[in-house]
């Protein structure tokens, strides 16, 4: 049986950070809201109650049944987690003074604690709450404090809980991984064997147990999360994984091509579908970038389904969902308010009668990549940006002609490969070109010009919930724009997007 931890989440911005410090303690652990989580398996190694925005005083403050898991297995409150097991077994808390954010050091530590062991007084923690506890429960011992917060950290007696008002996940706490390390492999007895090698390999034989002789089809978009879908369900089941690769037209310049070797060259079983007549035909013209989402979605199901339909016996549609899609879905506040429509396949097992396979579900980005290294992916798949579904489609600002999308395509292409060639490709997220729908005026040679602006996007990541823009060094952005207006015709001006997210997107549409 699996191993794993259970972090239940009262809508802290933190909550997904914690679940990656467990995970880079090589210890498989799952996220679910503090309402609604199953009942702890023997698997179950220890439970986390994270922070929240909540106080416990409010009215509608987050309170979890931990019936099943209080005094059974090890818990660790976190924050909010750990006021609230002071709050409701009749400890104090009460509004701080001020708020207590930022920096502070531990100045007791009771070092010979199972959670702080090896963690020394004078160590930085990181605070952010605006409660605080003023008095902890009769048989709770206090094993932790700043100058300003007594009660920094304690332990129950006779059971293994324990309580922190600071923030182990983040950086800034010094010892936090020590800290974490302590709980789930030194209290909650974590074998720390959860790796991507592990996991590739286990997911592998499940697949072929649970797929036997079935046929799978998958959507290959030349992406990281796609593509090591296709790697384990072809190492799981072989040639009877079909993958369809559709050429919409909205790829960058030759990167259908240079996909489809690379996958053919790896032994993949893909077919190559060239569609770029149907959807540029069907977007020729539309400016509204919903309107563009739209489209290309509906062309694409269409498309997929037409193609899908020559393989006989189908029974699994396989799809790259990933961690962070799965708790977006089940968050405590439910599905985030719609930014904009995403280009997926859905409808289509419904539609066409079919089972989903989702491999890829309990992992982050990172976590794929991981295990894409593992199987023995190229670099070229692995390190490869994101790339929005909708393709160029959404960098093209204004109406989509195929004569726009072609200037595009040159410049977008003139930056990447300069980010290539000047070896900052891997120090970016996120790159890309936009076409503005502006025209400006210029001078080239002796000639008044009125002509198109571009704008170059680049950005640094770890999971596209914020980004910052790349401080990519001023003489490459030079060289950039002087090849892209020197080479691409109906280019004239080149300037650099210096927005981080919020409040801009990563994307323009």
């Amino acid at each position: 049986m699996q191993e794993k931890i259970f972090i239940l989440d009262f809508g802290s911005q933190y909550t997904q950070l914690i679940a990656r410090r467990v995970r880079e303690l090589n210890v498989y652990c799952e996220i679910y809201p503090f309402n609604n989580f199953p009942a702890p398996d023997p698997g179950v190694k220890g439970v986390i109650l994270s922070g929240s925005p909540s106080s416990v005083k409010d009215a509608a403050a987050p309170v979890p049944d931990l019936a099943a898991v209080k005094g059974h297995i090890p818990v660790l409150g976190i924050c909010y987690g750990a006021q609230h097991l002071v709050h409701t077994h009749g400890g104090e808390v009460q509004p701080s003074e001020h708020r207590e954010y930022g920096r502070a050091n531990l100045t007791f530590v009771k070092s010979s604690d199972a959670l702080l062991n090896g963690v020394a007084a004078g160590t930085q923690v990181w605070m952010s709450h605006s409660d605080t506890i003023t008095n902890i429960p009769c048989g709770y011992e206090i094993i932790g404090s700043t100058d300003s917060v007594e009660a920094g950290a304690f332990k129950i007696d006779g059971e293994n809980t324990w309580g922190i008002q600071f923030h182990p996940e983040v950086y800034h706490t010094t010892d936090g991984q020590k800290i974490l390390k302590n709980f789930v492999a030194g209290i909650c007895k974590c074998s720390q064997a959860w790796t991507p090698e592990s996991f590739a390999g286990a997911t592998i034989a499940s697949l072929r147990e649970s797929l036997g002789g079935d046929k799978v089809i998958l959507g290959l978009s030349g992406g990281v999360d796609s593509s090591v879908v296709a790697f384990l369900l072809h190492k799981a089941i072989g040639s009877n994984l079909t993958c369809i690769f559709v050429d919409t037209g909205l790829l960058r310049k030759n990167e259908f091509e240079k996909v489809m070797d690379s996958y053919l060259g790896l032994g993949l079983n893909v077919k190559g579908v060239n569609a770029v007549d149907r959807f540029l035909g069907e977007l020729e013209g539309i400016s509204d970038p919903e309107k563009k989402r739209k489209t290309i979605g509906r062309v694409f199901i269409e498309v997929f389904e037409q193609e899908a339909g020559k393989i006989k016996d189908v029974k699994w549609l396989a799809q790259g969902t990933i961690y962070p899609d799965v708790i977006e879905s089940m968050s405590v506040n439910g599905p985030s308010a719609m930014i904009k429509s995403h280009h997926n396949v859905g409808g289509l097992p419904e539609k066409m009668n079919l089972k989903v396979v989702e491999p890829l579900r309990p992992l982050f980005k990172d976590e794929v990549r991981k295990v894409g290294a593992s199987l023995g992916l190229p670099d070229f798949i692995l390190q490869r940006h994101p790339f929005p579904g909708p393709g160029l489609a959404i960098r093209l600002l204004g109406a989509i002609t195929r004569e726009r999308l072609a200037i595009l395509k040159e410049a977008d292409d003139i930056f990447i490969e300069g980010l290539k060639k000047s070896r900052l490709y891997d120090k970016v997220w996120q790159a890309g070109v936009i076409l503005l729908p502006v025209k400006t005026v210029g001078v080239m040679g002796d000639e008044r010009t009125y002509e198109n602006a571009v704008a170059l996007r680049a950005v640094t990541s770890t999971d596209a919930m914020t980004a910052d823009w790349s401080h990519l060094p001023y003489e490459f952005l030079g060289g950039i724009s002087n090849e892209i207006i020197n080479k691409v015709k109906g280019i004239n001006r080149v300037v650099y997007d210096i927005s981080s997210k919020p409040p801009s997107t990563i994307e323009w549409e």
